[in-house]
C-alpha cells in the first residue's frame, strides 16, 4: 500500500485527508510540525508528502512552508511534494512548483482532483524508482565487468551486447570450445579476444585463421601444417595453426567454410588433441582452446550434408549469439565516437542519421563510415552530409538542409539537381525552392 505523509498543524485538515486516503487504499502518516515531518521522513519510506505552507499562529507569509520544502528536497530530491495553500500565499506555492514541487492545491480542496493527483504522482514515483534501480543495477554490472575482466577496449552501451560480454567472461576460464554466431562485421573476433584474455591460457598465443579466406585445398595445411612435398609448392615443412596455438587459443573464423575432410580432422583434434601434418604419419600432441565463429546457419548446413553434426555439437558446447548492430542501437553512437579521429565530434543531425541507418555491414561498416567522415569533413564537427549515408525519414517528416549541405550535395553530384535532391531526401522542386531562397545558383 502506498503511503502519504501529511504535514499540517491543523488536526481537522490532517484527519480529513487521512479519511479520504483510507477510502482509496492509501496509507497516511501525520505530522503537526516541520521537525516532526522531517523526522518521520528520516525513519520511514513514504511515496508522497502533502505539506502546509504555514505552521505558526498568525503567520501567513509561507516562509515556513518554503523552508520545509527546501529541507525535504535536500534530503529526498526525488520525493514528490504537494503544497496545500491558502489564497493568501498562492504566489509562494507557485514559486515552489517552479523549483520542483509536484503540485499545489488550494484550501478547501477538491477531493476528486486531490486523489487523481496523488495517485498519478505515486505511480510516477514508483516507475521512476524502478527505473533508477534498473539503471543502478546496469551500472553495477558494467562496473563489475570492467573491473573484474580484461575487455580488450570493448566499447558498448546496449544491454544485448552486455549480455554477450557477461556470458563470454563467465565461460572464459572453462576449458571448453565456444561457438560465436552472428552476422559478418559484428565483432565476433573481439569477443574471442576477450575470452582468450580472461582464460586460463591468457598468457599463451592467440592464433586466428579465417577459414573463408583460403582455398579449400589449403585450409587443412593451414590448420595442421604440412611436410615438404605434401602438395604442389610445399618446398619445406611448415607448422600449422594448431602447433602455433599450442598452450593458447585458436580462433577459427567462418568455420562453416571448412571442407568435410578438414571437419573430420578437426573433430579428432578436439577430442584427442592429436593430429598429423599433411604428408606425415607422425602424430603430434597439442593443448589448444578452440573458439570458432560463423555467420552461416550451421543447422541448415547439417541438413544439407555440408557440415558434420558431431562436429557442430563438439564446437557448440557454449554458443554466444552476437546480434547485428541494428539490434543493439544503444551501441551505435558510442562506437561511432570511438572511431572518430581525435578532436572530431558528431553534430546532432549526424547522430540522428547514424541511428536511422540500417547498418547491413554492422560495426565494420560503421567504422568505415566514421573513418571516411573524419577525413572528408571540413571542420571538427561531423555533419550528417559528411557521413555519405542515404537519407531515411519517417513518413511526413521533411528535412531542412542548410546552405552548406546543399552546396556539398550539388558538388558531389556534379550539379545534377535530381540526384542531389535524392541525396538530401527532397523532391527536385523542393530543392529548387531552397536553392532560390538561399541564393544558390543552379
Amino acid at each position: 500500500m502506498p503511503t502519504v505523509l501529511i504535514i499540517d498543524d491543523n488536526a481537522a485538515v490532517a484527519i480529513a485527508l487521512d479519511v479520504l486516503f483510507s477510502l482509496h487504499d492509501i496509507g497516511a502518516l501525520r505530522a503537526t510540525s516541520p521537525e516532526e515531518g522531517l523526522a518521520i521522513l528520516d525513519a520511514t519510506r513514504v511515496d508522497l508528502v502533502i505539506q502546509d505552507m504555514n505552521f505558526s499562529a498568525d503567520t501567513t507569509s509561507g516562509e515556513e512552508g518554503r523552508a520545509l520544502f527546501r529541507a525535504i528536497r535536500q534530503r529526498h530530491p526525488d520525493l514528490p511534494v504537494i503544497l496545500l495553500t491558502a489564497w493568501t500565499h498562492l504566489d509562494a506555492a507557485v514559486d515552489l512548483v517552479k523549483s520542483g514541487a509536484a503540485d499545489y492545491l488550494s484550501k478547501p480542496w477538491n477531493d476528486n482532483r486531490l486523489i487523481a493527483t496523488v495517485t498519478n504522482l505515486i505511480e510516477l514515483g514508483q516507475a521512476n524508482r524502478s527505473l533508477r534501480q534498473r539503471v543502478q543495477q546496469e551500472r553495477r554490472v558494467r562496473r563489475d565487468l570492467e573491473q573484474g575482466f580484461d575487455l580488450r577496449g570493448m566499447v558498448w552501451q546496449d544491454a544485448a551486447t552486455e549480455r554477450v560480454l557477461h556470458l563470454a567472461c563467465q565461460v572464459a576460464r572453462a576449458d571448453v570450445p565456444v561457438l560465436i554466431s552472428g552476422p559478418n562485421g559484428t565483432g565476433k573476433e573481439r569477443i574471442a579476444e576477450i575470452i582468450q584474455a580472461n582464460s586460463l591460457v591468457a598468457g599463451g598465443p592467440f592464433v586466428v585463421l579465417n577459414c573463408g579466406a583460403l582455398p579449400a585445398e589449403l585450409i587443412e595445411a593451414e590448420l595442421f601444417g604440412a611436410e615438404a612435398g605434401a602438395y604442389t609448392g610445399a618446398s619445406r615443412a611448415r607448422e600449422g595453426k594448431f602447433e602455433a596455438a599450442d598452450g593458447g587459443t585458436l580462433f577459427l573464423d567462418e568455420i562453416g567454410n571448412l571442407p568435410l575432410a578438414g571437419q573430420m580432422k578437426l573433430l579428432r583434434v578436439l577430442e584427442t588433441g592429436r593430429f598429423e601434418r599433411l604428408g606425415s604419419n607422425r602424430e603430434r600432441q597439442v593443448k589448444v582452446r578452440v573458439i570458432s565463429a560463423t555467420n552461416a546457419n550451421l543447422g541448415a548446413m547439417i541438413r544439407a550434408g555440408t557440415f558434420r553434426e558431431d562436429l557442430f555439437y563438439r564446437l557448440n558446447v557454449i554458443e554466444l549469439r552476437l546480434p547485428a548492430l541494428a539490434a543493439r542501437p544503444a551501441d551505435i553512437l558510442p562506437l561511432a565516437s570511438s572511431f572518430l579521429a581525435r578532436g572530431k565530434s558528431l553534430h546532432h543531425c549526424a547522430q540522428a542519421a547514424l541511428l536511422a541507418h540500417a547498418w547491413p555491414g554492422n560495426v565494420r561498416e560503421l567504422k568505415n563510415v566514421m573513418a571516411r567522415a573524419s577525413l572528408l569533413a571540413a571542420g571538427d564537427i561531423i555533419k550528417a552530409t559528411d557521413l555519405g549515408l542515404p537519407v531515411t525519414l519517417a513518413p511526413g517528416v521533411e528535412v531542412e538542409p542548410d546552405r552548406d549541405a546543399i552546396v556539398q550535395a550539388m558538388a558531389r553530384t556534379n550539379g545534377v539537381v535530381a540526384q542531389a535532391a535524392a541525396d538530401l531526401g527532397l523532391s527536385r522542386q523542393a530543392l529548387y525552392r531552397r536553392m532560390e531562397r538561399l541564393g544558390i545558383a543552379r
